[in-house]
């Protein structure tokens, strides 16, 4: 099964769990599936069995509402069973709604309160360089997750520190501009002292090469063009489908949609 076929089967199994559950966010999870899987596929230093090992790469989903793709993801790497994604959104189940690090294998940090997560990989990234460690810290932010200050704060941290093994991506699938537009993210990234590429966040090629450039002593963000939904055409750009798990007979009829 090459890659395509994995992540359309991922969808499917994103779907199939929120349908369970009755909630989550599913277009937020199919937006960055391609990066996540690049990510924990082909560019990340990690030991599944031994998830706490020093000696690892860190990723920190601070849009923690796409926890259901990062779920699907670190389960295809076996962190945990796949089977623990039938019991998303249960009381007995490791897999709420947002990621929690004191139960699921792989999360390096709880988050869902928008803004938090690059100031923590900031802060893992700056002790990682304290330890004179040579692993990285990757951090995924939404577009939306911009207009957050503590964004901005933990940006002008990591440029003053030099932190180029801290790597922002941003999901920027536009969801938000209605309400207020984030306008040239790159810029903005730059003009705080950090490195910056833009990226079609389909492209899985584009996107390693991205990931893959050497440091050049400043923090490194990856603005990645993505389309909310991306894999399932009712969903896709669609606000309706933000927060939504499929209706009674909606089920199947979305999963012949997948692609």
């Amino acid at each position: 099964m090459n890659d395509q076929e994995r992540l359309k089967q991922i969808r499917k199994e994103i779907l199939v769990a929120a349908a369970k559950a009755g909630e989550g966010h599913i277009a937020s999870a199919f937006s960055i599936l391609d990066l996540l899987w690049v990510l924990y596929r082909r560019v990340m230093r990690y030991d599944a069995a031994n998830p706490k090992a020093a000696a690892r790469d860190r990723f920190v989903l601070s849009k923690g509402h796409g926890s259901l793709g990062l779920y699907a993801v670190l389960a295809a790497h076996h962190f945990f069973p796949s089977t623990q994604l039938e019991s998303f959104g249960s009381y007995e189940g490791l897999l709420g709604g947002h990621p929690d690090r004191t139960k699921v294998p792989g999360v390096e940090a709880s988050t869902g309160s928008l803004g938090h997560g690059l100031p923590m990989a900031a802060g893992m990234a700056y002790a990682l360089r304290l330890k004179q460690s040579p692993f990285r810290v990757f951090c995924l932010i939404g577009d939306g997750e911009a207009n957050e200050g503590s964004i901005w704060e933990a940006a002008l941290l990591a440029a003053h520190h030099r932190l180029d093994n801290l790597c922002c991506l941003v999901d920027h699938n536009h969801s938000t501009d209605r309400a207020l537009e984030v306008g040239d993210l790159g810029g903005k990234f730059t003009a705080f002292g950090w490195s910056a590429a833009s990226v079609d966040g389909h492209d899985q090629e584009a996107i390693y090469r991205a990931l893959s450039a050497p440091a050049d002593g400043r923090p490194r963000a990856i603005i990645a063009a993505t389309i909310k939904g991306k894999g399932c055409l009712p969903m896709e750009n669609n606000p309706a489908w933000h927060h939504q798990a499929p209706k009674p007979g909606e089920l199947e009829s979305l999963l012949a949609q997948i692609t």
